[in-house]
């Protein structure tokens, strides 16, 4: 028995309305995350333009990280001692990371010659962490988080929608399908920019959004849930998930669970759960030890930046660079001897997939030519989402959205249906609104009196 194509496939003023409701939603946003993410693909270059002069002090000729950290600590009133970043190069300040009592972190910048403070900071204040939250939270904290996981969950329908009506039906030659056509006028143009644009970075756009799922609220926790139920694919440790407080991340923590402090220490900030943080040094004063841990952290030659941090009567110390696989931990003795060390290799299948994913994500897994990938990827969205706006613009009545109008014979077609319920299973939030919508189909059609 042969089924008919029609009732496999949706059709084309099915496809059209999808695509132009979801890209109303959609196409504000995939311009905003274009504009925020191209400006956090440079993070590096831009922090180290920011911070140019900290990295231009005179040679150091009498390091002491110890007396860095106390003096840094001293800063920042009732402040605890959360981290040392390792300087990059003799002439650099040194960076030392303190948590004050609302849980706000501060970065402390030394100068290791005279041991003073040359600059103090507050870490969500920077503006790499600025861009960040904007790109991933709308400066919205979780509920940020939710919506932009809605955008990503409805772009994947603006995205497969758009490549069934741009698949080539009776056109001949390549001009409008894999070229735009730039020497016509008016609608055909701007179709072509559309469409042609679109398809060509929808690959790198899926992607992206797939790559920034496991960073978001419902999402991130939603993989957690399912790593704790059936096995350890995943360590779920190496990522945010929604809005996690910078301390938390500094400390290694990135879920939003950090390790309490003893309950003497909880007593001066009631409810909250704070990384664990150095506030008298016990065990033999083990900031004494630090001087030495530098040492074996220099020898280690991890890629910059380098985290090194308190944990319990050991250090940890452990590169955060944005190319994820190149990311080691090692755990380092009081007199700095290495007594663990765990590299990208030997996380879980789950963690290294998101961790290639990521940094492909940030424009960090190879290089320059990343950067220069995700920067033209980045700046076809513009171009499709302006075209776009121009087209909807150029049709749409006066004082209307000007949506295609449904027809009593529309389709949704076998593999129509099927798609949406797999993307409805795979992406929660999609999933939720779909049921919505069927829901008020239903009920208003039971209202409509014809």
């Amino acid at each position: 028995m042969t089924i008919h194509s029609a009732t496999l496939w949706p059709d084309r003023r099915t496809l059209w309305r999808w695509h132009f409701f979801s890209g109303l939603f959609c196409l504000p946003f995939v311009a905003f995350l274009s504009l925020t993410g191209a400006v956090y693909l440079f993070k590096p270059q831009i922090d180290d333009w920011i911070d140019w002069r900290y990295d231009h002090l005179p040679i150091v000729l009498s390091p002491s990280p110890e007396q860095d950290v106390q003096t840094a600590v001293a800063a920042v009133p009732q402040g605890a001692f959360l981290a040392y970043e390792l300087p990059r190069t003799v002439q650099s300040a040194a960076r030392v990371l303190v948590s004050r009592p609302d849980g706000e972190a501060v970065r402390v910048y030394v100068n290791r010659n005279t041991h003073t403070v040359v600059k103090t900071v507050l870490e969500e204040s920077r503006f790499e962490r600025l861009v960040f939250r904007l790109h991933g939270q709308l400066l919205l904290g979780n509920v940020g988080s939710v919506i932009m996981e809605m955008v990503a969950s409805w772009t994947i329908v603006l995205i497969v929608t758009g490549v069934l009506l741009w698949w080539p039906r009776h056109q001949r030659g390549l001009a409008g399908i894999v070229y735009p056509r730039l020497g016509t006028k008016g609608r055909t143009r701007w179709r072509d920019l559309h469409a042609v644009t679109g398809v060509w970075t929808s690959v790198f756009l899926v992607l992206f959004l797939v790559s920034g799922l496991p960073w978001s609220f419902v999402w991130g926790h939603t993989l957690q849930s399912v790593e704790n139920t059936v096995g350890r694919l995943t360590s779920v440790k190496d990522w945010e998930i929604g809005a996690v407080p910078v301390a938390a991340v500094i400390a290694g923590h990135p879920l939003g669970q950090p390790q309490k402090l003893p309950a003497k220490e909880n007593m001066d900030m009631p409810g909250m759960d704070m990384p664990a943080a150095l506030t008298s040094f016990p065990k033999g004063d083990l900031l004494s030890s630090l001087d030495t841990v530098v040492k074996t952290a220099s020898a280690l030659s991890l890629p910059a930046p380098v985290i090194i941090t308190p944990s319990g009567s050991l250090w940890t110390v452990r590169s955060d660079t944005q190319n994820r696989p190149l990311r080691e931990s090692v755990t380092v003795t009081p007199d700095g001897h290495v007594m663990t060390q765990e590299t990208f290799a030997e996380k879980g299948i789950i963690d290294r997939v998101i961790g290639y994913g990521v940094a492909a994500h940030e424009g960090q897994l190879f290089g320059k030519m990343n950067q220069a990938i995700n920067l033209l990827v980045a700046v076809g969205l513009l171009m499709m989402s302006c075209a776009a706006t121009v087209l909807w613009l150029k049709r749409k009545p006066a004082g209307s959205l000007g949506p295609p109008p449904a027809l009593p014979s529309q389709k949704y077609g076998m593999v129509g249906m099927t798609t949406l319920v797999i993307l409805g299973l795979l992406l929660p939030e999609l999933g939720a609104a779909l049921l919505v919508l069927v829901l008020a189909n239903r009920m208003f059609a039971r209202l409509d009196p014809t």
